[in-house]
């Protein structure tokens, strides 16, 4: 598994705003112990090689042909040859991957994390090297040669901090060289970052922090690593594909329970994102013998490489060198960071640090004329609690939804419970929903055609330049948050089955066209 941290790496969020970088029914218990990072194979006894299963065998082979397809068609001669053929070869390559993903997901023995490591290499975040096992994150490649503060102030030798069920975490967590540099990053430039994380969490707590809770899990670890992933930002989305609050991979978020559900990524769900998360925690907790920093540097490194050093070295603690010195130096900063962060959740007091007293508590708003979230934003302004305005909080309490679009009366929307009544007062009787809505129309008449954001199946990397004349066709360019059926509407289209034929897309996936996909519209403006 690899979830890239976000810290140097852009972050590109589904709103029609952009923003700077910062990664739901019943109960389910996921138990998969065995199952992930090094998949349970029999070896042969002969060579001592893990014997892979045909199922397992044939999705590894299906890969490795999808990543060398992959990169034959975007070899900057063949795609100069015949740009149409070379489009379709790559854009097909990818998306049978993640298909294979998808069943690697569900299949006994298949690691996943071979595939989150093609799909980084296929977006150009690391050494195009097809059939790799490891991987380098984007943060490892932008940062290589720099000295980092935390890594450096690792002891030789420290303590190991063990996650033990039903106790306080700090009680058993020990501040060391490396977790106190963390902490002072937190403290100053990292300031701004930690208490956006802190006034995001608190409107997600109610939804979050229950499944840690079931799950017996420490909430100032669920901080710790929204802080570090996704600052509280519900659509965070990484160059290599990570996505959601908590960053996770397709594949590790299938894996997990979160799919795509009538075109909604479950990423970006808070609730589900969080349950996946605990179950990751408490599966690697048990294949890690319980050691809190191995864990969360499996989150971030991956558990394969984790379970390999584990067992290389049983009597050593993370920051040993026979560990620490093996990992790449984004999980060496990854973990202190995020204890750092968990830290702070629960001793602010310790450190001249005073987090804003935030109303948690949701309500449900339904909406008495037609509005989108972001024309509440506008006349909401900042009443109430909100220093930076209800943008962030509405869009994080309403995920699946696309903030430019006009929800109809009747909606019902989560939300901070104060704003119902600042509803009424602000958007209803007084003049600001007016001026909201008079802006709001100004932006809708006015198209963008070049903007290019995350997607609920992620494209795949845009095509190399070519110096060749075009034949002007009617083409749009999808913008984030637009679904096939709004631009149908858009331009005249009978119903988004129309507009998908004309395109090649699928009758399934009409609900998946990612932002940046040229399409030819000429079928709705004929």
């Amino acid at each position: 598994m690899r979830i890239p941290s976000t810290a140097g790496a852009q972050i590109i969020e589904r709103s029609r705003f952009f923003e700077a970088p910062w990664c739901v029914a019943a109960v389910v218990t996921i138990a998969l112990a065995g199952c992930a990072g090094g998949p349970a194979q029999k070896k042969s006894a002969a060579n001592g090689q893990e014997k892979l299963s045909p199922a397992v065998a044939a999705l590894y082979t299906r890969l490795a042909d999808d990543e060398k397809r992959y990169f034959a068609a975007r070899d900057p001669a063949t795609f100069k040859n015949d740009e149409t053929a070379a489009t379709a070869s790559y854009e097909w390559a990818w998306n049978d991957a993640q298909d294979a993903a998808a069943l690697c997901a569900k299949t006994h023995g298949c690691d996943t994390t071979k595939f989150d490591a093609a799909f980084a290499r296929m977006s150009g975040q690391v050494a195009a090297t097809p059939g790799g096992e490891e991987a380098t994150t984007p943060e490892a490649t932008t940062t290589a040669g720099e000295a980092s503060a935390v890594a450096a102030a690792v002891p030789e030798i420290g303590r190991t901090v063990t996650l033990l069920k039903g106790r306080e975490l700090s009680e058993v967590m020990t501040l060391n060289g490396p977790v106190k540099v963390a902490l002072e990053e937190w403290l100053t430039s990292l300031r701004p970052n930690l208490m956006d994380t802190y006034e995001n969490y608190q409107y997600l707590r109610s939804l979050m922090w229950p499944e840690y809770e079931k799950a017996k899990l420490p909430e100032a670890i669920l901080f710790g690593i929204m802080a570090k992933e996704s600052g509280g930002r519900v659509h965070a989305y990484s160059r290599s594909g990570a996505a959601g609050l908590l960053q996770f991979m397709p594949a590790t978020g299938q894996r997990f329970g979160l799919n795509y559900e009538d075109g909604f990524d479950q990423r970006y769900d808070p609730q589900l994102a969080a349950r996946a998360n605990a179950a990751y925690l408490n599966e690697q907790l048990a294949q890690l013998n319980n050691n809190l920093e191995m864990v969360i540097a499996a989150y971030n490194g991956g558990e394969g490489r984790m379970q390999r050093l584990a067992r290389s070295a049983p009597d050593a603690g993370f920051w040993d060198p026979e560990i620490f010195s093996q990992l790449p130096p984004e999980t060496r900063d990854y973990v202190p960071v995020v204890l750092a962060a968990a830290w702070l959740y629960l001793h602010p007091e310790k450190y001249n640090l005073q987090f804003p007293k935030i109303d948690g508590r949701l309500g449900t708003l339904v909406l008495q004329k037609k509005a989108s979230l972001a024309e509440l934003a506008v006349c909401l302004g900042d009443a109430g609690s909100a220093h930076d305005g209800w943008f962030r909080a509405l869009r994080n309490l309403n995920a699946a939804i696309d903030p430019r679009d006009p929800q109809p009366a009747s909606t019902p929307l989560r939300v901070p419970q104060q704003l119902v009544g600042l509803y009424e007062k602000n958007c209803i009787r007084g003049a600001w929903g007016a001026v909201a809505s008079d802006l709001h129309q100004a932006v809708l008449s006015t198209p963008a055609p070049t903007a290019v954001v995350s997607a609920t199946r992620r494209a795949p990397p845009p095509p190399p330049p070519v110096a060749k004349a075009r034949k002007a066709a009617p083409t749009y360019v999808v913008r984030r948050g637009e679904t096939l059926s709004s631009i149908a509407r858009k331009f005249g289209c009978n119903n988004a089955q129309e507009l998908a034929k004309a395109n090649g897309i699928k009758a399934w996936d009409v609900g998946k066209v990612h932002p940046g996909r040229v399409l030819q519209v000429g079928v709705c403006t004929q």
